[in-house]
């Protein structure tokens, strides 16, 4: 049958998620996160609350049906991010949302991305742009 329990365990695997590191982000105990998900013990509201912040699904875990707006890996990662951040960090990557949800038209051959003002960011590893990406002054032509 597919517990509460068993819709804990799918919810924290979706994420990839280990046990230790999801009863220590809900403050509680390995042996309350193995109770829970063995369904041996039932979570209260607490637990679910924070669940919910790491981005599981609790209306699923509680009726076995999808809420619809369940965050990937990727995304707790993004709104964690976004949360931690300052007041102006967090107004530069809404500005770089805003400039990747342009849906390019065929005369553009893709976004183009303008970031101005006083602003120093690293990338590290790979990345890949497509479209006009312009680093540096701005000219007019």
């Amino acid at each position: 049958m597919n517990s509460i329990g068993d819709r804990i365990l799918q919810e924290r695997e979706r994420l990839s998620l280990t046990q230790p590191v999801l009863a220590e982000k809900c403050g509680v105990t390995m042996r309350s996160q193995r109770n829970y998900e063995k369904g041996h013990r039932s979570p209260d509201a607490d637990y679910l609350a924070v669940l919910a912040q790491q981005g599981l699904d609790v209306l699923y875990i509680l009726t076995n049906q999808r809420s619809g707006c369940a965050l990937s890996k990727e995304e707790v990662q993004l709104l964690t991010a976004f949360r931690a951040s300052s007041k102006a960090r967090k107004a530069c990557m809404l500005e770089v949302s805003e400039a990747f949800s342009v849906t390019p038209g065929p005369a553009h051959g893709g976004a183009s991305i303008h970031v101005g003002g006083n602003v120093t960011q690293a990338i590290g590893g790979d990345a890949t742009f497509g479209g006009k990406v312009r680093i540096g002054p701005t000219t007019k032509r």
